[in-house]
């Protein structure tokens, strides 16, 4: 099942797509909630009306006449592990991490699927990492990896875009990590019923149709599910909770020279029985904003 987040004549609510439709899920079935985190956080009933409701092509719209937001729009916490791909690790000149190493980007960075990344006013560092990234369906606490896929509602492609200076001048990278629309992901949440094996899909990223990034989740140094075992000995995971898996060697940091995203260049990230994203540089608007 792909769950989605859309937006039809400026109401935006959840659906469920199915071929060329958008299921109306909450027209479907009205006791549903109308944002994801909600539906998410009312389990295993909401989801079984859920798919019920994909049988109701006569409440549904075009994908093409509705906007996809990000399929969690704010989402609570967007977590990112650093250097989890033996080729990154290499191509950055660190050493392989013996404990995983994470990061937040803040909830505001959260951006649609398809639509545009901004060109921050402060910096020319920017960069594309594509990413598996997935969302949390079930509140988690102490999961042992042999079960932590009781409580991934399913999985999106994410793009953890970085301005690098900015990244490399905090030690914990959040700042560099954060700026607004650098954490797009979707198209939609594809349930792991659909998904197949996480660990097993191809991952790739282009830049104006090059190809940039090639690879396979099979390679993750920390995989999915011993993600979510050592952040839940840290603190709860929550529904809608979102989770970047780190990126695979090609990032443009570690060209010679760097070949960072300029305003007009095209980034496309795909992911094996999942779909894509694909996003505009644009220059950011840098008028102040109070209130």
């Amino acid at each position: 099942m792909k769950l989605c987040t859309f937006t039809h004549g400026q109401r935006t609510r959840i659906g469920a797509v199915v071929g060329e439709l958008v299921i109306d899920l909450p027209a479907v079935s009205p006791g549903l909630p109308q944002d994801m985190t909600s539906f998410l956080a009312a389990g295993e009933p909401a989801m079984a009306a859920a798919r019920t409701a994909q049988t109701r092509p006569d409440v549904a719209f075009p994908v093409a006449d509705v906007t996809l937001e990000a399929p969690v729009p704010l989402p609570g916490k967007i977590l990112a592990i650093g250097l989890n791909y033996a080729d990154h690790v290499a191509e950055t000149g660190a050493e392989a991490p013996k404990v995983q190493m994470w990061f937040n980007k803040q909830r505001n960075a959260a951006n649609r699927p398809y639509g545009t990344i901004n060109k921050p006013k402060v910096s020319d560092m920017l960069d594309y990492e594509g990413e598996l990234a997935f969302v949390i369906g079930k509140r988690a606490k102490h999961v042992p990896a042999n079960r932590a896929h009781e409580v991934i509602a399913g999985y999106c492609c994410g793009n953890d875009v970085s301005v690098r200076d900015w990244q490399a001048a905090s030690r914990t990278m959040q700042i560099g990590k954060s700026f607004d629309t650098h954490a797009p992901f979707g198209p939609w949440i594809v349930t792991a019923d659909d998904v197949g094996d996480p660990h097993n899909l191809g991952i790739r990223t282009e830049v104006n149709d090059e190809t940039r990034q090639n690879s396979n989740t099979r390679h993750l140094i920390f995989d999915c599910f011993e993600q979510i075992a050592h952040l839940t000995q840290s603190f709860t995971l929550d529904p809608g909770d979102v989770i970047f898996t780190g990126t695979s060697s090609g990032v443009a940091a570690a060209m010679k020279p760097p070949r960072w995203l300029a305003v007009g260049d095209e980034v496309r990230v795909e992911i094996e029985n999942i779909g894509y994203i694909e996003h505009t540089v644009v220059e950011e608007d840098a008028g102040t904003v109070i209130g």
